[in-house]
């Protein structure tokens, strides 16, 4: 028998896999702060949940994906939030991306009610979420993630457990430091050659045939030279995740002096008022900087 499935947090992604859900046959209750996302859900089958605590009432499992730790701190453990419908056997997954010493704590408040929970961020953006093809990060106990696991197959295609609670928000870390690391690098390089007179269209199309290939280039390349950033994961969220990286790397002692200096540049773009840009968008702080825009002249040459 399925469970009856909880879902809150219906922004860019959440929208998208609470939709695949629904499509594959589940029993869903959705809520989110904003009604919009909320009635799109209702006409297409879901019931309508009133508050974290209400979606949890009515469900077996409940996933949460919101912004950031104090918004699952609110929906877990804040006042009409999961904690106020908890009972053993329920489980609780976040598939957010927030800190790691947070993650540890929910589970360890709602598990001494009784409750079963993981953390389970992904990466993929609104396309991998659009296309259920996200790789999720799974922290928790091995028999829960065997037991979710066929929930986390609608909504995703790389499913690994990482470890106990709180290790698949480390993982999910690590993954943003290395596409904000490729953001910036493919910014510098495209800035580079713009600046020395060479088509950014020519750029891409050689170092997508090379060593410096990555899928970050591929999905947001083409978009950047034509300065579409229109959001598949907007610059202040991944400023939100580089700010809990660095946290997490004080609280273990370790120096990651390259992230660091990209935390500065989403820092500029999102003081810029660029937050709601695409993370493809940190470009536009190093073009400010070399006083060049790094856009193809061939679209250029068409206007």
């Amino acid at each position: 028998m399925q469970p009856r499935i909880g879902f809150i947090g219906l922004g860019i992604m959440g929208k998208h896999m609470a939709s695949h859900l629904l499509q594959a046959g589940y029993s869903l209750t959705v809520f989110d702060v904003i009604s919009s996302p909320v009635d799109a859900l209702v006409s297409m089958g879901a019931k309508r949940g009133l508050s974290s605590a209400d979606v949890a009432a009515q469900s077996d499992l409940v996933i949460s994906m919101v912004p950031d730790s104090p918004d699952v701190e609110q929906v877990a453990l804040g006042k009409n939030g999961i904690r106020d419908a908890a009972r053993p056997g329920l489980i609780y997954v976040d598939m957010s991306s927030i800190s790691p010493r947070v993650a540890v704590r929910v589970a360890q408040e709602l598990g001494a009610l009784g409750m079963r929970c993981l953390d389970a961020p992904v990466s993929g953006g609104e396309t991998g979420a659009y296309n259920a093809t996200l790789s999720i990060m799974v922290g928790g106990p091995e028999d829960l993630f065997e037991e979710v696991k066929p929930i986390f197959e609608v909504l995703g295609k790389t499913i690994t457990l990482c470890g106990t609670n709180g290790t698949g928000q480390i993982v999910k870390a690590c993954n943003q430091i290395q596409v904000a690391l490729n953001f910036v690098g493919m910014a510098e390089a495209f800035v580079l050659g713009a600046k020395a007179g060479v088509d950014p269209a020519i750029i891409l199309k050689v170092l997508s045939g090379g060593y410096a290939q990555t899928r970050v280039m591929d999905v947001r390349g083409p978009r950047l030279i034509h300065g579409d950033f229109e959001p598949g994961f907007k610059s202040k969220f991944h400023l939100k995740d580089l700010n809990i990286i660095i946290e997490t790397a004080k609280d273990l002692n370790v120096p990651l002096p390259c992230t660091a200096i990209t935390q500065q540049l989403f820092n500029a773009l999102v003081c810029a008022g660029r937050g709601d840009l695409d993370h493809s968008a940190v470009i536009t702080i190093l073009e400010d900087l070399a006083r060049v825009q790094a856009r193809t002249q061939l679209e250029e040459d068409q206007k």
